[in-house]
């Protein structure tokens, strides 16, 4: 069990990196296709990977009370479906580093949201880093120092994608919190395969809706490629690395581990995309990391404390 858990956030880290490789293939297929519709490709493969999964844990799926249910559902629909809907379309309007830089507000969401529905209490240094956190969030979304969210009479893009990007950080930092409650109740495998079948019917219902299942007719084969490349990659098997590595990692140091997403997505984006981040990005980069740190480090001094108390 040790070894596992000195492992642990070295398989959050691996996971974290190969979440940072699917930024050039995401963003060729947004030029073509509906965010809706690329997301749901992405989950049919996953499903067709998992489904050995699914009946193998059939039995801890049987046994699920309601609670282990509703987190689940949570978690397949909005840190899975929803997120990842958000996240693809924000690469349309904004530099996709800048929409992955942003996604480090995760831990500052997430333990926003414990403090909501746990009650618990924030140190002055908390308010302290997280500010700090959410002056380097507004120095990457708006290197000129000025919002503008109108450009004329139109919606800055820059504004939309921002906006897209936080929205996603706030789902997945929720999905981090269920996650971390429900690999405790069934094994990482099962929950990989619960998150990925239920977002799958979430997404065939929406793009129903939408009318956007007629587009796999036009799909070119560079297109199902790079849709199983995505899938594959940052989804199946990172997501399977992710859950066993979260498994036997405290949330505080998960969070570190994560920082290799963004660290190594701004490198492969500037290779291969040629999106590069302006200076003053760079330091709200740095500033963001920095404060994420911290925070990091705030909550794990205080896990410690009330492990230690009697």
């Amino acid at each position: 069990m040790q070894k596992l858990e000195r492992f642990g956030p070295l398989l959050v880290f691996l996971a974290a990196m190969l979440w940072a490789t699917d930024a050039p293939f995401r963003f060729h297929l947004t030029r073509e296709l509906s965010a809706n519709f690329i997301v749901l490709a992405e989950h049919a493969v996953n499903v067709l990977l998992v489904l050995p999964f699914l009946f193998l844990g059939w039995k801890q799926i049987r046994n699920m009370s309601a609670r282990d249910w509703l987190s689940v559902l949570c978690i397949g629909i909005g840190a899975s479906a929803v997120a990842s809907i958000l996240f693809t379309k924000s690469f349309a309007f904004v530099n996709p580093s800048v929409a992955i830089l942003l996604q480090k507000l995760q831990p500052l969401i997430a333990i926003t949201l414990a403090t909501l529905f746990l009650r618990e209490h924030l140190t002055k240094r908390f308010w302290l880093w997280g500010v700090l956190a959410l002056a380097g969030a507004y120095v990457i979304s708006f290197p000129d120092l000025i919002p503008r969210l109108y450009i004329g009479e139109a919606w800055n893009p820059n504004a939309t994608g921002a906006l897209l990007a936080l929205g996603a950080a706030a789902l997945w930092a929720l999905g981090t919190v269920l996650g971390r409650y429900s690999v405790q109740r069934v094994r990482f495998e099962t929950l990989t395969a619960l998150r990925f079948a239920i977002a799958f019917l979430f997404l065939t219902a929406l793009n129903f809706r939408a009318e956007t299942i007629a587009t796999i007719s036009n799909l070119t084969p560079k297109d199902i490629l790079f849709i199983i490349i995505v899938a594959v990659t940052s989804g199946f098997i990172s997501l399977l690395i992710y859950y066993k590595g979260l498994t036997h990692t405290k949330a505080s140091i998960a969070t570190l581990a994560e920082l290799g997403f963004p660290l190594l997505a701004v490198i492969v984006n500037a290779a291969f995309l040629h999106a590069f981040l302006k200076p003053a990005q760079l330091l709200g980069m740095a500033l963001l990391l920095f404060a994420i740190w911290k925070l990091t480090a705030l909550n794990r001094a205080a896990l410690s404390v009330a492990q230690n108390t009697p």
